[in-house]
């Protein structure tokens, strides 16, 4: 069966099955939108869309260029780093990078420089060896219709680079392989005669008959008000509309528009501030979301009736008025949904009552509308294609009035548009056939170079290796033999593979039809599969840390860049395993894509993740690092200025118990016991009690080798130090009457150490608990740690709160 719209067919085809560039173009009426509409709702592609004003990506279900690429509002010099500077969020990186489709719709407004902006940006997060990053563009729009604008100031910087403002100058576009595809079947316009005349002012082609058949519908005294006027500029409509309005009888009724989040003025599709009089001239400005779709954007008719939130419209050759009441526009944004999809998430949202005044409308704005009936002013057109543009709303001849007789040079077209048609590449079977293996082919070959995996190990090997002492790092020693490993098994071989796939495609099927090639893939799935084990291993109990800030930074980059190479290539073996889909592989990449980055730097990881062979006590570890972080914080320093990583790993290490066991911390010295002795004591010893540790112990004092002495012992202060231990010296001190916070002050160690040297004193029952604690306190404790599941202290103390302390517990739990 025929096609009923080959071109539609085409642009489809390229759109969802190449990876060229489409420029989709058609006069006025031959459906681009409804193909834009169709294109959302079942493209296996992940796509955007964007317009480069406001009101035109609204129309489009998209956001603006400017504000997703953050483009610079000036003109946009090719070779600078204009599109380097803008800090991009992560969310938005990871569409850019799991993006296959950019749609721009109205791309004829949209300047070349801002095109090759746009490139940057991809390039920037993408490839940058590729225009646009490999994206594939698909451009709509008519470049009959409205053209780019461009200030002379800014022309006079662009001209150094581009021959002329159109998007088709652009320079990447020019190192990119695209085409045209132009719809010719008009669906707006049913009389052969309009069309015809139609297109002769597209094309520059107005003959002197052809325009004497325009200006027989000037008409200079013509007025009704069943036709819309289409004026040039706003404040002509404005007046028309206003001065109706007021000579209409009775009162105004004002409608206020709600505005919710985040919505610009500037693109706001209807008046924040509605007036209306019953007998007003209006227009619906969008098509009925209801189940009757009684109207459409468009679509005119006359104020019938008015309420406080209601309006009833009457049209013509409609039985009964319409019933109207406010409409919701979203402003969308784009993101991430919970299966990794692209989604459209909205920010913000306007309502308001659908209607605009429409005794007149300025051509720019019914851009895309069609009226039966309408009276054109065109004597102040300012621009190439605003006359075509109103003539073209309407449907026939006879619903055309002229206000002005049209001029030769007002319906002139730019020559540039016209030889720029005239020689655009428009595809045609072979060349089809020819892209969609290709495009098939380049896939596969792409997905099959590991060769980006090879260089993400040596870039990752090379910073680890420059950090030096500065990093502590678990199960880098690993690295390089890992790296040589995978350079051999992996990188190596899917050359060899490459080399057999090419061969492969030799045959005049596509890849996914061949059979050959089908088996080869499902077969490479489970060597790779297995080749990319150890790798994955790897990674996965690798992490590091640093005090360097430039160091993490460059480590950080590293890391994520070999996330990113490993999910992709994970994700394209997977699906391999049946052999290769055109659309199973394209979500598969798309997903890889927007993988969040594994990297143990992206956020500071947990302690106990730091496996250091000589760290027994990670959690510590983790307490000081953040207690650490909280002082930076508060002095407003770097964390390194507060204490180097090396000192928390080494007290995490030795859990010293007094201001003399932390002065033989490596690194540590009399400022920093002075500053911070105190917190980092306390620390140590509430963990140490949670977890029923000793600190490590002071060595002896003066005051422990005269304690040593006063109870019977001779010896040199050296002979004491080796004959008793520093539980000793405690249990001495207790028998003298001292309590436990006498002790500590006195032995110059906290007050956990001896509670832990008297913990060992009741567990031989040398001590009895209840001298040390009263009888309620006990029992208090002990129920608390029976009702506790986990045999946790924490717990108990969390439940006990600070009727308790740490050593409390300890002391209570030791005598069970």
């Amino acid at each position: 069966m025929t096609n009923p719209n080959p071109q539609l067919h085409t642009a489809r085809t390229l759109v969802e099955q190449t990876g060229v560039h489409v420029f989709l173009t058609g006069k006025a009426g031959t459906g681009k939108t409804t193909f834009l509409r169709d294109l959302k709702a079942h493209s296996p592609k992940r796509m955007m869309v964007t317009a480069p004003t406001g009101v035109a990506a609204i129309n489009a279900g998209g956001v603006t260029l400017h504000s997703f690429f953050q483009l610079p509002f000036g003109p946009y010099i090719p070779g600078t780093r204009q599109a380097e500077h803008n800090r991009f969020s992560k969310e938005k990186i990871n569409i850019i990078r799991s993006l296959h489709l950019l749609v721009i719709d109205e791309i004829s407004m949209v300047r070349a420089d801002m095109l090759d902006a746009v490139d940057a940006v991809l390039r920037r997060f993408r490839d940058r060896n590729k225009p646009f990053g490999g994206v594939q563009l698909l451009l709509i729009g008519d470049l009959y219709q409205l053209p780019p604008v461009v200030k002379d100031s800014d022309w006079q910087l662009l001209q150094q680079h581009y021959a002329n403002p159109y998007f088709f100058a652009s320079q990447a576009l020019a190192q990119s392989q695209w085409v045209q595809v132009e719809l010719q079947q008009v669906y707006r316009q049913s009389d052969p005669a309009f069309i015809s005349l139609l297109n002769q002012v597209r094309n520059n082609q107005l003959d002197d008959q052809a325009l004497d058949a325009l200006n027989r519908r000037y008409q200079p005294d013509f007025h009704d008000d069943d036709y819309i006027v289409l004026s040039t500029h706003n404040h002509s409509a404005d007046k028309l509309n206003n001065s109706k309005l007021a000579a209409l009888p009775g009162e105004l009724q004002y409608f206020e528009a709600r505005v919710n989040g985040d919505y610009p003025e500037q693109s706001y599709p209807a008046a924040a501030q509605l007036a209306l009089k019953v007998g007003a001239q209006v227009m619906f400005i969008r098509n009925d979301q209801g189940e009757l779709r009684r109207y459409f954007n468009g679509k005119r008719g006359v104020v019938s009736r008015v309420q406080a939130d209601k309006v009833w419209v009457q049209c013509a050759d409609e039985p009964e008025p319409i019933e109207v009441e406010a409409a919701t526009w979203e402003n969308i944004k784009y993101g991430l949904d919970g299966e990794q999809q692209i989604s459209e998430d909205v920010i913000g949202s306007f309502s308001q009552i659908p209607l605009r005044l429409a005794w007149a409308i300025t051509i720019h704005k019914s851009q895309g509308l069609t009226f039966d009936k309408a009276i054109i002013d065109g004597q102040a057109a300012f621009s190439h294609g605003q006359i075509y543009v109103a003539l073209s709303r309407c449907r026939q001849l006879d619903g055309l009035v002229l206000q002005s007789p049209l001029r030769p040079q007002a319906v002139r077209c730019d020559e540039l548009i016209i030889h720029f048609s005239q020689h655009c590449p428009a595809p045609d079977a072979a060349m089809l056939e020819q892209a969609k293996g290709e495009y098939q082919q380049g896939l596969l070959l792409e997905s099959f170079d590991f060769s980006g995996l090879g260089f993400a190990l040596n870039r990752l090997e090379r910073e680890l290796a420059d950090g030096g002492d500065r990093v502590q790092s678990h199960n880098s020693a690993a690295l390089p033999e890992l790296k040589q490993a995978i350079q051999n098994n992996v990188v190596a071989v899917a050359t060899k593979f490459q080399r057999q796939l090419h061969s492969l495609f030799a045959s005049a099927s596509l890849p996914e039809q061949d059979r050959s090639v089908q088996e080869r893939v499902s077969k490479a799935s489970g060597y790779f599969s297995q080749a990319l084990t150890e790798l994955i291993t790897w990674r996965a109990a690798f992490h590091y840390a640093t005090d360097n800030k430039q160091l993490n930074k460059q480590i950080k980059k590293a890391l994520e860049r070999l996330d990113r190479v490993l999910a992709e290539k994970q994700a394209i073996v997977a699906c391999s395993a049946a052999g290769f889909n055109l659309a199973i592989w394209l979500q598969a990449l798309a997903k890889a894509g927007i993988q969040e980055s594994k990297s143990a730097a992206v956020k500071s990881p947990p302690a106990e993740e730091l496996s250091i062979d000589d760290l027994a006590h990670p959690a510590l570890f983790q307490r000081l690092r953040d207690w650490r972080s909280g002082q930076a914080e508060h002095q407003q320093v770097p964390a390194y200025r507060i204490a180097h990583q090396q000192v928390l790993l080494q007290i995490a290490k030795h859990l010293p118990g007094s201001r003399q066991t932390l002065l033989k911390v490596h690194k540590v010295g009399p400022s920093t016991v002075e500053k911070y002795g105190e917190d980092l004591l306390k620390l140590v010893t509430e963990y140490c009690a949670e977890q029923g540790l000793e600190t490590d112990p002071a060595p002896l004092s003066s005051v422990d080798s005269a304690a040593a002495i006063s109870s019977g012992q001779e010896n040199s202060t050296e002979d004491v130090t080796e004959k008793r231990s520093t539980r000793d010296i405690t249990l001495d001190l207790y028998r003298q009457g001292l309590n436990l916070a006498q002790i500590a002050e006195q032995r110059g160690l906290v007050p956990g150490t001896v509670a832990n040297h008297l913990c060992h004193f009741i567990q031989s029952g040398e001590i009895e608990v209840q001298e040390l604690l009263p009888a309620e306190r006990i029992e208090a404790i002990r129920q608390a740690a029976a009702a506790q599941q986990d045999n946790s202290l924490k717990a108990v103390k969390t439940a006990l709160g600070d009727e308790v302390s740490w050593e409390d517990i300890r002391l209570a739990l030791a005598g069970q």
